[in-house]
């Protein structure tokens, strides 16, 4: 099975910020020195992180006002109080609330575009435009990129991959009259949005402005989003300004965050634009486009894991019918090794485990990787060799049938022994979790296991 990136968003600050909590908990008390201290650690912490230094400044001076007034030395847990201001502080810093595309009452919503070229723009219209079709709002595509070799044929391939129409002003070069061309074709299309790929350089300069202003003044785009690699950093940053200081940016969308170990674009880009950042990419695939939630990327950040996030894909890839009939035959004591195979199947539809994991409080540190992907496809390929009888009966497989099995998968007998004790112990946990309230008396809400609601597939 082809391994999947470990996504390193905020990798290296999380560490640190958890080390450096970690020690602030530990004193029973605390005093004004020992904040300090530890505000001088999370200071180093976010410019090591490459977060803007006048940000970093602001960041740390509310923090420390908070913390060393009476919110914190009368609080029974002081180091559990310093953390959950700084959760706050952080989410504001990141935008405070999550913002969306805003739809028009009279459709076609016009998006436009925008940024330098590498940014990964032209994917990320086609990853906007997925999202717009599942929303029910059927968007057009359009090729306004006349100057990059090959970016008309990109678009029009992942036009096609995910059916949506695709616009290329017919053969015309000039990048407005697409623009102004595409309104009628949406309108003719029965459009309700219109994703526009305009053009990027490698560097900015005063022809790319003057045409993105162009096309701005003769279209009227209802949203102008600046699509930002968050892997350079401050220089993602510097280049937001300065678009938005020239023609105007509604939102922002950061990049290859799954490459990103430190975040100082995220954490950075909102306060020294004034800008939302309202998506951010986490994959290179179409449906690795994620809307941003300051208030969990900020729990993230923290080790806190990122639960609602969870709940939400699963939602999306688990049906509520399989989840209740799951849940039934967990109660009945019916759930068989052909079920925990389907569940199996269910769990990687969610992604890469490792992703999962860091969704998961406390979960945050612990390694997972190319060996845990490769045992889900050995646990496959061990129940696949089995007879029907062997997976609705596990205990009629004696000493022979786990030889024959064993030998099927390509396994050894000793594997074959460790599922079956997996799968009964795995069993007895799920009957307990799929009681109600049991995820509720350990702090988690009921629906992350289900209940019948179809969350997880248990």
């Amino acid at each position: 099975m082809k391994m999947f990136k470990l996504l390193l968003m905020f990798e290296n600050l999380t560490n640190k910020l958890e080390t450096i909590f970690k020690k602030l908990k530990g004193y029973g008390k605390l005093n004004e020195d020992n904040i300090k201290e530890a505000l001088r650690e999370v200071r180093i912490a976010l410019l090591e992180a490459d977060v803007n230094l006048n940000v970093v400044k602001v960041f740390i001076e509310k923090i420390k006002v908070r913390a060393i007034g009476q919110e914190v030395m009368s609080s029974l847990t002081p180091g559990q109080q310093v953390v959950k201001i700084v959760n706050e502080e952080l989410t504001t810093v990141l935008g405070g609330t999550n913002s969306s595309i805003a739809l028009v009452s009279k459709p076609p919503t016009i998006i436009m575009m925008v940024g330098l070229q590498g940014s990964g723009k032209t994917t990320t219209s086609a990853k906007l435009a997925r999202r717009l079709l599942k929303d029910g709002q059927l968007p057009l595509l359009v090729a306004a990129d006349v100057y990059r070799p090959a970016a008309i044929e990109q678009l029009n391939i992942l036009g096609k991959e995910l059916g949506i129409p695709v616009f290329n002003g017919n053969r015309t070069n000039n990048p407005i009259d697409i623009c102004k061309r595409s309104l009628a074709e949406a309108l003719e299309k029965g459009c309700r949005s219109i994703v526009i790929d305009t053009a990027g350089r490698l560097h900015i300069d005063e022809e790319l402005m003057q045409e993105l202003k162009n096309i701005k003044d003769e279209i009227k785009p209802h949203e102008i989003l600046f699509v930002a690699d968050a892997m350079t950093g401050q220089d993602a940053v510097n280049v937001a300004k300065t678009f938005n200081e020239h023609i105007g940016i509604d939102g922002i969308v950061l990049t290859k965050m799954d490459g990103d170990a430190r975040g100082g674009a995220a954490l950075s880009i909102r306060s020294v634009t004034g800008k939302p950042i309202k998506f951010i990419g986490i994959g290179e695939k179409l449906d690795q486009l994620e809307q941003f939630y300051p208030d969990r990327i900020a729990s993230r950040i923290l080790g806190m894991g990122d639960v609602l996030s969870l709940i939400e894909k699963a939602q999306d890839s688990f049906n509520q019918e399989a989840a209740q009939k799951m849940q039934k035959k967990l109660r009945e004591d019916s759930f068989t090794l052909e079920d925990f195979r389907d569940q199996l199947s269910q769990i990687r539809k969610l992604g890469p485990i490792e992703q999962i994991v860091s969704m998961i409080p406390g979960m945050g540190k612990v390694k997972v990787g190319e060996e845990n992907e490769k045992e889900l496809v050995r646990i496959a390929a061990i129940i696949d060799s089995m007879t029907r009888k062997e997976k609705n009966n596990h205990t009629i497989i004696n000493g022979s049938r786990k030889k024959r099995i064993a030998k099927g998968s390509g396994t050894e007998v000793w594997e074959v022994n460790r599922l079956l004790k997996q799968f009964v112990q795995m069993k007895k946990m799920m009957r307990q979790f799929s009681k109600p309230g049991f995820m509720k008396k350990f702090g988690m809400p009921n629906q992350l296991m289900g209940n019948g609601r179809g969350m997880f597939p248990f």
